[in-house]
Protein backbone atom coordinates (compact mmCIF):
# COMPACT_ATOMS: atom_id res chain seq x y z
CA UNK A 1 0.00 0.00 0.00
CA UNK A 2 1.30 3.72 -0.68
CA UNK A 3 -0.96 5.40 2.18
CA UNK A 4 -2.39 3.43 5.25
CA UNK A 5 -3.98 5.66 7.67
CA UNK A 6 -4.87 3.53 10.96
CA UNK A 7 -7.24 4.74 13.84
CA UNK A 8 -6.61 8.60 13.37
CA UNK A 9 -8.24 11.21 15.47
CA UNK A 10 -7.74 14.74 15.05
CA UNK A 11 -9.25 18.23 15.97
CA UNK A 12 -9.02 21.95 17.17
CA UNK A 13 -8.54 22.32 20.54
CA UNK A 14 -10.75 19.98 22.97
CA UNK A 15 -12.75 19.31 20.00
CA UNK A 16 -12.43 16.56 17.82
CA UNK A 17 -12.77 16.13 14.04
CA UNK A 18 -11.91 12.53 12.79
CA UNK A 19 -13.08 9.93 14.95
CA UNK A 20 -10.56 6.89 14.27
CA UNK A 21 -10.00 6.93 10.47
CA UNK A 22 -8.74 4.15 8.51
CA UNK A 23 -8.17 3.62 4.94
CA UNK A 24 -5.39 2.63 2.51
CA UNK A 25 -4.35 3.83 -1.21
CA UNK A 26 -2.50 1.69 -3.23
CA UNK A 27 0.15 2.74 -6.11
CA UNK A 28 -1.73 4.37 -9.18
CA UNK A 29 -5.43 4.03 -7.52
CA UNK A 30 -7.92 6.67 -7.46
CA UNK A 31 -9.69 6.58 -4.31
CA UNK A 32 -12.92 8.92 -3.80
CA UNK A 33 -13.35 10.20 -0.26
CA UNK A 34 -16.92 11.70 -0.50
CA UNK A 35 -18.84 13.53 2.30
CA UNK A 36 -20.61 16.94 2.78
CA UNK A 37 -19.43 20.06 4.01
CA UNK A 38 -18.38 19.95 8.47
CA UNK A 39 -18.33 16.02 7.44
CA UNK A 40 -13.98 16.04 8.11
CA UNK A 41 -12.86 16.03 4.60
CA UNK A 42 -10.47 19.02 5.05
CA UNK A 43 -9.45 17.86 8.37
CA UNK A 44 -8.43 14.62 6.80
CA UNK A 45 -6.49 15.89 4.29
CA UNK A 46 -4.17 19.03 6.32
CA UNK A 47 -3.65 15.32 8.47
CA UNK A 48 -2.42 13.31 5.35
CA UNK A 49 -0.47 16.60 4.35
CA UNK A 50 1.66 17.08 7.03
CA UNK A 51 -0.22 20.47 8.32
CA UNK A 52 -1.63 19.31 11.62
CA UNK A 53 -0.47 16.63 13.69
CA UNK A 54 -3.19 13.66 14.68
CA UNK A 55 -4.19 13.28 18.21
CA UNK A 56 -3.47 9.62 18.08
CA UNK A 57 -3.48 6.86 15.40
CA UNK A 58 -0.65 6.55 12.20
CA UNK A 59 -0.21 7.69 8.90
CA UNK A 60 2.38 5.35 6.69
CA UNK A 61 3.42 6.42 3.52
CA UNK A 62 5.50 4.49 0.71
CA UNK A 63 6.07 2.04 4.23
CA UNK A 64 7.43 4.58 6.21
CA UNK A 65 5.93 5.93 9.39
CA UNK A 66 4.99 9.52 8.36
CA UNK A 67 2.88 10.27 11.76
CA UNK A 68 3.48 14.09 12.62
CA UNK A 69 5.86 14.99 9.99
CA UNK A 70 5.64 18.39 8.89
CA UNK A 71 4.43 19.52 5.64
CA UNK A 72 7.83 19.64 3.85
CA UNK A 73 8.98 16.08 4.58
CA UNK A 74 5.53 14.59 3.06
CA UNK A 75 6.27 16.69 -0.27
CA UNK A 76 9.68 15.59 -0.31
CA UNK A 77 8.57 11.69 0.23
CA UNK A 78 5.88 12.37 -2.79
CA UNK A 79 3.01 13.42 -0.98
CA UNK A 80 1.25 15.99 -2.60
CA UNK A 81 -1.75 18.49 -1.78
CA UNK A 82 -3.42 20.48 -4.10
CA UNK A 83 -5.53 22.41 -1.76
CA UNK A 84 -9.68 23.90 -2.02
CA UNK A 85 -10.29 27.04 -3.40
CA UNK A 86 -6.72 26.86 -5.59
CA UNK A 87 -4.85 29.45 -3.71
CA UNK A 88 -2.30 30.50 -6.62
CA UNK A 89 0.16 33.13 -6.07
CA UNK A 90 -2.02 36.07 -8.24
CA UNK A 91 1.10 38.17 -8.91
CA UNK A 92 3.36 35.91 -10.16
CA UNK A 93 3.35 34.36 -13.67
CA UNK A 94 1.47 30.96 -14.72
CA UNK A 95 5.37 29.56 -15.23
CA UNK A 96 6.36 30.87 -12.24
CA UNK A 97 3.56 29.12 -10.08
CA UNK A 98 4.46 26.28 -12.00
CA UNK A 99 8.10 26.15 -10.80
CA UNK A 100 7.33 27.01 -7.34
CA UNK A 101 5.78 23.65 -7.38
CA UNK A 102 9.26 22.14 -7.73
CA UNK A 103 11.02 23.89 -4.51
CA UNK A 104 11.05 20.58 -2.70
CA UNK A 105 10.77 17.77 -5.02
CA UNK A 106 11.22 17.58 -8.78
CA UNK A 107 13.82 20.29 -9.12
CA UNK A 108 16.14 18.20 -11.80
CA UNK A 109 13.24 17.51 -14.14
CA UNK A 110 11.49 21.17 -13.61
CA UNK A 111 12.03 21.68 -17.50
CA UNK A 112 10.48 18.34 -18.49
CA UNK A 113 8.14 18.23 -15.69
CA UNK A 114 6.82 21.66 -16.72
CA UNK A 115 6.20 20.24 -20.14
CA UNK A 116 4.40 17.47 -19.13
CA UNK A 117 2.15 19.95 -17.35
CA UNK A 118 1.06 22.35 -20.06
CA UNK A 119 0.81 19.08 -22.08
CA UNK A 120 -2.43 18.07 -19.86
CA UNK A 121 -3.71 21.52 -19.44
CA UNK A 122 -2.41 23.27 -23.18
CA UNK A 123 -4.81 26.66 -21.93
CA UNK A 124 -1.90 26.87 -19.37
CA UNK A 125 1.08 26.76 -22.66
CA UNK A 126 -0.56 30.00 -23.81
CA UNK A 127 -0.37 31.57 -20.31
CA UNK A 128 2.20 31.16 -19.19
CA UNK A 129 3.71 34.51 -18.99
CA UNK A 130 0.32 35.90 -18.07
CA UNK A 131 -0.35 37.11 -14.19
CA UNK A 132 -1.83 34.18 -12.52
CA UNK A 133 -4.90 36.06 -10.81
CA UNK A 134 -5.85 37.43 -14.15
CA UNK A 135 -6.90 33.47 -15.24
CA UNK A 136 -10.47 31.93 -15.21
CA UNK A 137 -11.66 29.88 -12.16
CA UNK A 138 -11.44 26.64 -13.84
CA UNK A 139 -7.81 27.90 -15.44
CA UNK A 140 -6.76 28.99 -12.16
CA UNK A 141 -7.59 24.81 -10.85
CA UNK A 142 -5.79 23.79 -13.65
CA UNK A 143 -2.85 25.60 -12.36
CA UNK A 144 -2.75 24.31 -8.85
CA UNK A 145 -2.88 20.78 -10.21
CA UNK A 146 -0.55 21.42 -12.91
CA UNK A 147 1.68 22.88 -9.71
CA UNK A 148 1.40 19.59 -7.63
CA UNK A 149 2.10 17.62 -10.91
CA UNK A 150 5.14 19.59 -10.84
CA UNK A 151 6.57 17.62 -7.21
CA UNK A 152 6.26 14.53 -9.41
CA UNK A 153 3.76 12.83 -6.51
CA UNK A 154 3.48 9.64 -5.95
CA UNK A 155 -0.12 10.39 -4.22
CA UNK A 156 -1.57 13.45 -5.37
CA UNK A 157 -4.80 14.68 -3.06
CA UNK A 158 -7.23 16.75 -4.83
CA UNK A 159 -9.19 18.80 -2.47
CA UNK A 160 -13.05 19.66 -4.04
CA UNK A 161 -10.64 20.27 -8.07
CA UNK A 162 -14.62 20.81 -9.30
CA UNK A 163 -15.70 23.46 -6.54
CA UNK A 164 -17.20 26.86 -8.31
CA UNK A 165 -16.87 25.49 -11.67
CA UNK A 166 -19.20 25.53 -14.36
CA UNK A 167 -20.86 22.14 -15.33
CA UNK A 168 -19.07 22.07 -18.55
CA UNK A 169 -15.81 22.67 -16.91
CA UNK A 170 -16.34 19.97 -14.55
CA UNK A 171 -16.79 17.09 -16.79
CA UNK A 172 -13.52 18.57 -18.56
CA UNK A 173 -12.01 18.52 -15.03
CA UNK A 174 -13.13 14.83 -14.43
CA UNK A 175 -12.05 13.80 -17.52
CA UNK A 176 -8.06 15.69 -17.13
CA UNK A 177 -8.04 13.62 -13.59
CA UNK A 178 -8.28 10.83 -15.69
CA UNK A 179 -5.33 12.01 -17.93
CA UNK A 180 -3.25 12.09 -14.78
CA UNK A 181 -4.77 8.67 -13.30
CA UNK A 182 -3.21 7.37 -16.98
CA UNK A 183 -0.06 8.88 -16.05
CA UNK A 184 0.66 6.63 -12.69
CA UNK A 185 0.19 8.76 -9.53
CA UNK A 186 -2.35 7.47 -6.78
CA UNK A 187 -5.11 10.11 -6.27
CA UNK A 188 -6.75 10.65 -3.52
CA UNK A 189 -9.75 12.33 -4.61
CA UNK A 190 -11.34 14.61 -1.95
CA UNK A 191 -15.28 15.74 -3.35
CA UNK A 192 -18.59 16.33 -2.66
CA UNK A 193 -19.67 15.44 -6.74
CA UNK A 194 -20.39 11.98 -5.76
CA UNK A 195 -21.81 10.89 -9.27
CA UNK A 196 -18.88 12.19 -11.45
CA UNK A 197 -15.89 10.88 -8.26
CA UNK A 198 -17.31 7.44 -8.54
CA UNK A 199 -17.37 7.18 -12.22
CA UNK A 200 -13.29 7.58 -12.27
CA UNK A 201 -12.62 5.91 -8.58
CA UNK A 202 -11.79 2.23 -8.24
CA UNK A 203 -12.76 2.46 -4.36
CA UNK A 204 -14.19 4.94 -2.24
CA UNK A 205 -15.00 5.97 1.43
CA UNK A 206 -17.96 7.89 2.79
CA UNK A 207 -17.41 9.94 5.65
CA UNK A 208 -19.64 11.85 7.59
CA UNK A 209 -19.61 13.59 11.32
CA UNK A 210 -15.78 12.30 11.11
CA UNK A 211 -16.10 8.83 10.98
CA UNK A 212 -15.97 6.60 7.70
CA UNK A 213 -19.92 5.43 7.76
CA UNK A 214 -19.37 3.79 3.90
CA UNK A 215 -16.79 1.69 2.07
CA UNK A 216 -15.96 -0.53 -0.69
CA UNK A 217 -15.64 -0.87 -4.57
CA UNK A 218 -17.20 2.52 -6.49
CA UNK A 219 -19.31 0.56 -8.17
CA UNK A 220 -20.60 -1.24 -5.60
CA UNK A 221 -21.51 2.36 -3.36
CA UNK A 222 -23.37 3.94 -6.51
CA UNK A 223 -25.99 2.03 -5.82
CA UNK A 224 -26.21 1.68 -1.99
CA UNK A 225 -28.95 3.01 -0.64
CA UNK A 226 -27.58 5.12 2.28
CA UNK A 227 -25.27 6.58 -0.67
CA UNK A 228 -28.42 7.41 -2.32
CA UNK A 229 -30.23 8.81 -0.22
CA UNK A 230 -27.70 11.12 1.76
CA UNK A 231 -26.11 12.29 -2.05
CA UNK A 232 -29.26 11.97 -4.35
CA UNK A 233 -31.90 12.60 -2.82
CA UNK A 234 -33.41 8.96 -3.84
Amino acid sequence: MLLEVSNVEAGYGAVPVLRGISMQVAEGEVIAVLGSNGAGKSTLNRVLSGLMPPWSGSVRFAGTDMTGRDAAIMVEAGLVHVPEGRRVFPNLSVRENLELGSYRRGRVNRARNLDHAVGIFPRLKERLRQAAGTLSGGEQQMLAIGRGLMAEPKLLILDEPSLGLSPLLVEEMFGLIERIRADGPGILLVEQNVVQSLAIASRAYMLENGSIVLEGPAATLRDDPQLKKAYLGL
